[in-house]
């Protein structure tokens, strides 16, 4: 299924959640969103659209890192010392072939390094579990654990904590109903599914 169906499918429940709690049109608003992007998240861990728009353009990124590097050898050779010249000639080219390295799959690793200094930072625990969880998404293969109960638990817990720094009634049941039901339409319960998920890792790996 594609991702417009999912993000439709989970903004109908955070839809459905908004009304069994008869919340105000801005919290409705909020419900549905929460409910629509939650029912993107588990295919964080395949180069897709969410992916593409969470993170930078690994181009980007690396154009900047070698514009710094030029710049850091330029400095070094025209201000430092003898020691430092060579210093700074040997990190800027290091960066360059670093940075040279860089791929776009790359980028969703960076941004849960940066998503969970962020909630460090700002001390928010619902936070820092969203850059753990994008940073694991990142490594792991499609319909794995983004795709199974350790995945709905793990996304549960960053729900509630979501809710409870927000203090809006509903958060909860709208991010995990949304992910749930992106589980649901990825699995064989739906007939034209040819593929399932790996629902019950790492107990077991068939698809169901």
């Amino acid at each position: 299924m594609n991702g417009t169906a999912h993000v439709a499918i989970g903004a109908a429940a955070g839809f459905i959640i908004a009304n069994t709690y008869s919340t105000s049109p801005t919290t409705t608003f909020l419900l549905v969103g929460a409910g629509g992007i939650s029912g993107l998240i588990p295919d964080l861990d395949i180069d897709g659209k969410l992916r593409g728009k969470i993170t930078l353009s690994h181009k980007m990124i690396r154009s900047a890192a070698q514009l710094i590097a030029v710049l850091m050898i330029i400095y070094s050779l025209y201000e430092g010392t003898t020691i430092e010249k060579w210093r700074g000639v040997g990190i800027g080219a290091g960066i360059i072939i670093v940075s040279s390295l860089i791929k776009q799959k790359h980028m969703l690793t960076i941004t849960g390094v940066g998503v969970i200094a962020g909630g460090l930072s700002l001390q928010e625990t619902w936070l820092t579990l969203l850059g753990i969880y994008i940073l694991v998404a990142s490594v792991v293969s499609h319909r794995s654990y983004t795709h199974s109960i350790v995945g709905v638990v793990f996304f549960g817990v960053i729900a509630s904590k979501l809710e409870a720094s927000l203090g809006i009634d509903g958060m909860y049941y709208s991010c995990l109903a949304g992910y749930i039901s992106h589980l649901i339409a990825d699995s064989k319960l739906l007939p034209f599914n040819k593929r399932g998920i790996k629902l019950f890792l790492p107990v077991s790996a068939k698809e169901i």
